[in-house]
């Protein structure tokens, strides 16, 4: 699972990202301050299946805490994205090539209108957001119209033998930008190019074709930042009425960051996706001012500051995703003592089949059965998994 972090230089991607993850980068206000691309881990949150087996878990990877799971999803902010970056303008080569394995994209928007279409700083309100969420679906789908078109002689005059042999071709062609046989099917039946030949197709009837795939192997979401600025509230809420059919968030990667750093450093108790925090300590004037500011203005207005949001419902809500329990009828914990020590993030859609070859290939190779630890009743290999389904998979040795 891999979640990229895309927007304009200066709208606040390396703030969300190092918000996320705690990684320190490079932040700046001026252009193309991320140069190469940063990754670090950042979690969604599940609720954990613990209490219902009558244990604490204890994981592996990412951590448990009042109930909710936090499993990791890895994380890229690349280089800011200007006008005709899909020509190479600014780094849009190397913003694109960066993206290629990307399974979903969150477009962090300053929502305040405070830069310009260059990342430049103009007056909050001058610039409207609504632009640069145009122009970035725009320069994506350009991307991936280019990438086609530069492969549509091989794609449109091979001589394939049967549909799916087509489907698979052109999937393996395009295989590095996520293109699957399924996309390709589904992308011709639904731009209602099935009836015609490719080498008839036109230059529109390619596009519509590219941008149905960028939309099914990068889907974005809107993370409107710096959501307490002036004039933000209000934009929000025209991008949320202007692109209905994108799922728009508010969020603040300044005030999470800060908050964050506050609970690590003991001051605060603060989870990620909180709606408030604790204060532990005795703070100083200026941390009990700046926290109370984060409380007033984006808490208590908003109920999170959104990275936490923006981060699940990429996963579970663009992409549909579920997460599942490895664990055993008998046995819940593994040789080290860690009880229900991982969970996994598998497609909507993964069987307990997919499920096996995700624990590794010779599981999945040699699969016999699969038990749902919850009922303890048998399942096919075909009976496709439930979001926190708890699953024991019996293999040959």
């Amino acid at each position: 699972m891999l979640v990229g972090l895309v927007g304009k230089p200066s709208a606040g991607k390396s703030t969300f990202f190092s918000a996320a993850t705690l990684v320190d980068v490079a932040i700046a206000n001026y252009p193309f301050t991320t140069i190469e691309p940063n990754k670090g881990m950042g979690f969604v949150r599940v609720e954990c299946i613990d209490k219902e087996l009558g244990v604490q878990c204890n994981p592996r990877t990412g951590f448990c805490k009042n109930g909710v799971r936090y499993v990791p999803v890895e994380l890229l902010d690349v280089a800011g994205l200007v006008p005709d970056a899909h020509k190479g303008v600014g780094m849009g080569n190397k913003f694109m090539d960066d993206l290629r394995q990307a399974d979903a994209l969150i477009h962090v928007v300053d929502a305040s209108g405070g830069t310009n279409e260059k990342g430049e700083e103009v007056p909050a309100g001058y610039h409207d957001p609504a632009v640069d969420v145009e122009f970035l679906e725009k320069e994506v789908d350009l991307w991936f119209y280019g990438i086609v078109q530069r492969n549509w002689g091989k794609i449109s005059k091979t001589p394939y033998k049967s549909t799916s042999e087509m489907h698979d071709a052109i999937a393996q062609i395009l295989s590095g930008i996520g293109v699957t046989p399924f996309h390709i099917e589904t992308a011709i039946r639904k731009t209602g190019l099935a009836e015609r030949q490719m080498r008839d197709w036109g230059e529109a009837d390619i596009l519509s074709f590219a941008k149905f795939l960028r939309a099914h192997t990068k889907p974005i979401i809107i993370a409107a930042n710096k959501c307490d600025k002036p004039h933000a509230f209000e934009n929000i809420a025209a991008l949320k009425k202007e692109f209905p059919h994108l799922k728009i968030i508010a969020c603040s990667g300044v005030a999470e960051m800060a908050l964050r750093k506050a609970a690590r450093d003991g001051a605060i108790e603060y989870y990620p996706g909180d709606s408030d925090f604790k204060v532990l300590k005795e703070l100083s004037e200026a941390q009990g001012k700046g926290l109370e500011f984060i409380r007033q203005n984006i808490l208590k207005k908003f109920s999170s500051t959104g990275v936490q949001q923006a981060l699940d419902e990429t996963v579970f809500g663009i992409l549909k995703y579920k997460a599942i329990f490895p664990a055993g009828v008998n046995k819940l914990e593994d040789q080290h003592g860690n009880v229900l020590p991982d969970c996994f993030l598998l497609p909507g859609d993964a069987t307990a089949l997919d499920f096996a070859f995700k624990l590794h290939s010779d599981i999945g190779s040699n699969f016999i059965k699969a038990i749902d630890v919850k009922t303890k009743q048998l399942v096919g290999k075909d009976h496709v998994l439930k979001h926190r389904d708890a699953i024991e998979i019996a293999f040959a040795k």
